[in-house]
């Protein structure tokens, strides 16, 4: 008989670099021979992940309009989807939204429990960003609202592995120390680093989440009136958008409406968890990103020129949902001026309503191989 599928779950907060790193996870798997299927979840449909993870040419299932948690059968259809159940996909990646937690009472037990034939799950990886983690740490909010970094640290707590990503960005010297901090909090959990940018720590990290099946070895308390709260302080925005105009360089176009919808929110003072771009010009895209003040703005990728684009966007941006549509509509319009025409093909903004999972274990299921 095949071996069985593998899964491999990586949470962590809006921002953290999730699918940067499933993306060159899969690359690196699937240049190996191996099947792959990716899973994607959001409070609603058109997501940049789906479209930047349909790169990889993988199979990839998207479970839309609430969290892995209070959506378990739907997450179990879209392992069979991928066709992981038959064990026709060598690894299934899933990556959680961000306001995501209480995972491993509400996937990993019932997962081990109900599918232990089908399925080997890997330990639990929680990835951070250096910067906001490390506020965490020191007791602060990494600019969140309070209710945003309780969700921030109860994904922490359940980790089997915390993954510090973007470690680029901060020295060694800060990285080693940020890293003892991390287990002196939370010594149940590996830490590790990983750069999705140089590849540093990726072989290492998918080595040991691909030789062993202690997952969810804890479950936390959690108060789901609080996580309650600190998803629904958050607008969500998600928009597909076609674009045309005469010989426009729509990298120009995308580098400008980041800078003019980041210029917008730091004058307001809102805090962003993540805002995410991808810009889709036949094979050539574009794929921009805000996780915080207008210094974290980055873009990968070009789009090139031409005539018409498809854009998607999607918003987690702390401030009501009809301020958040006014501020990028505000920032699209006065980007586009009159040479630019936008066809809105869907909107959908929201603010997330109460997490109410299908199931919530009480204890601990032992991973059989």
């Amino acid at each position: 008989m095949k071996d069985k599928t593998r899964l491999i779950m990586v949470g962590g907060f809006l921002g953290a670099g999730k699918t940067t790193l499933l993306y060159e996870t899969t690359r690196i798997l699937m240049n190996e021979g191996k099947r792959v299927g990716l899973i994607t979840n959001d409070q609603a449909p058109e997501l940049v992940d789906t479209a930047l993870l349909l790169k990889t040419h993988a199979k990839v299932a998207e479970v839309s309009g609430s969290c892995f948690c209070c959506n378990f059968n739907g997450f179990v259809d879209s392992i069979k989807q991928v066709e992981g159940i038959d064990h026709q996909t060598d690894f299934i990646i899933a990556e959680p939204v961000g306001s995501c937690t209480d995972l491993s009472a509400t996937i990993m037990q019932p997962l081990k429990e109900q599918y232990n034939r089908e399925l080997t799950i890997s330990p639990l990886t929680v990835l951070a960003d250096p910067i906001k983690l490390a506020d965490i740490m020191d007791g602060k909010t990494a600019g969140l609202h309070p209710s945003a970094a309780y969700i921030f640290r109860k994904q922490l707590e359940e980790s089997d592995i915390i993954l510090i990503s973007k470690s680029d960005l901060i020295d060694n010297a800060e990285l080693v120390t940020l890293k003892e901090k991390v287990k002196l909090h939370y010594p149940n959990s590996e830490v590790l680093s990983v750069s999705s940018k140089t590849g540093e720590g990726i072989a290492y990290w998918l080595k040991l989440i691909c030789s062993s099946t202690k997952t969810g070895q804890k479950i936390v308390e959690v108060d789901y009136d609080t996580y309650a709260k600190g998803e629904a302080v958050l607008g969500w925005l998600n928009a597909s958008i076609h674009l045309k105009g005469e010989q426009i360089n729509w990298d120009v176009f995308v580098s400008n409406f980041l800078a003019e919808f980041s210029r917008q929110i730091d004058q307001k003072k809102i805090s962003v968890g993540h805002v995410k771009v991808i810009l889709e010009n036949g094979e050539k895209h574009m794929l921009g990103n805000i996780t915080g003040k207008a210094e974290t703005i980055t873009i990968r990728g070009e789009s090139g020129i031409s005539d018409e684009v498809r854009m998607v966007i999607n918003a987690r941006v702390e401030v009501d949902p009809l301020t958040l549509e006014k501020l990028i509509k505000d920032s699209l319009e006065k980007i586009a001026k009159d040479i630019i025409t936008l066809k809105i093909n869907t909107w959908k903004c929201l603010s997330p309503g109460y997490p109410t999972p299908t199931f919530r274990y009480k204890k601990v299921f032992t991973n059989k191989n």
